[in-house]
């Protein structure tokens, strides 16, 4: 984690926005921005052609994909790639975040009001799902900056007498707040809590972890996916699992 590298990144995008209040007026969005220039300063290595797609960055000896979501778009470049190149995806994390709502026709800004909700590299199971099928490649590697921001949203009205309904304009990165970086399938052992012991239910799990049963249950079927966890039986109606040894 270089906490440098991210405030110098943070300024040359924002640099580059000179609308009122410089948020959306790039092609791509603030965060996305900010963190391809995290990850690499050179801009002659962004947006480069290569095997009948853009990559985000091609270096000359790998390629790094920063995702904001929807991994599924995903699938066909990594396709591509990975017999030919190593490749890192980055995905941002909202760690901590504020949420400031924008009259869409007005300007006017709401109050800054922080989520209830905090990040963490959980958050990102139910995207890796989506291609679980390259998770257990020896080209692929994953990178999860954890990002304080302010989410702005939209506000638009649905009609007289109806509550008005916020869509997410832009997000703004404040600090960085960790980055867990994943450079090979065994890496991902460590989302399993230390103090969790085996074998352990799906509900042992989302509790010794912080999140929600169903995140859990995505997180789970995923290391299951990359043969890291085993199901040795069941407790009543649920699955046990547990940790494979591996030599």
């Amino acid at each position: 984690m270089n906490q440098e590298a991210f405030e110098q990144a943070k300024v040359k995008v924002l640099l580059k926005q000179h609308e009122p209040h410089g948020f959306g007026t790039l092609q791509e969005k603030t965060v996305h921005a900010v963190m391809k220039l995290y990850y690499e300063p050179n801009l002659d290595y962004h947006e480069v052609p290569i095997e009948g797609y853009i990559a985000d960055i091609y270096t000359g000896s790998r390629i790094i994909e920063v995702q904001n979501g929807n991994f599924s778009r995903l699938r066909d470049k990594l396709g591509a790639f990975l017999p030919l190149y190593p490749v890192m995806v980055v995905l941002p994390i909202p760690h901590f975040r504020w949420l400031i709502y924008m009259d869409e026709e007005s300007g006017e800004l709401s109050p800054r009001r922080k989520s209830p909700v905090t990040g963490s590299i959980y958050s990102a199971f139910p995207e890796l799902c989506k291609i679980r099928e390259y998770l257990l490649h020896p080209n692929l590697s994953f990178a999860f900056p954890l990002i304080d921001m302010d989410e702005y949203r939209l506000m638009r009205r649905r009609g007289r007498g109806k509550r008005r309904r916020g869509s997410r304009y832009d997000r703004m990165p404040l600090s960085l707040y960790d980055e867990i970086l994943l450079e090979r399938p065994e890496d991902f052992i460590q989302v399993i809590p230390y103090e969790l012991e085996e074998p352990f239910t799906v509900k042992e799990f989302a509790k010794a972890a912080h999140i929600g049963r169903e995140l859990a249950q995505v997180t789970l079927y995923v290391l299951y996916h990359m043969n890291l966890v085993q199901r040795p039986g069941k407790r009543g109606r649920e699955y046990l699992y547990e940790v494979v040894e591996t030599e």
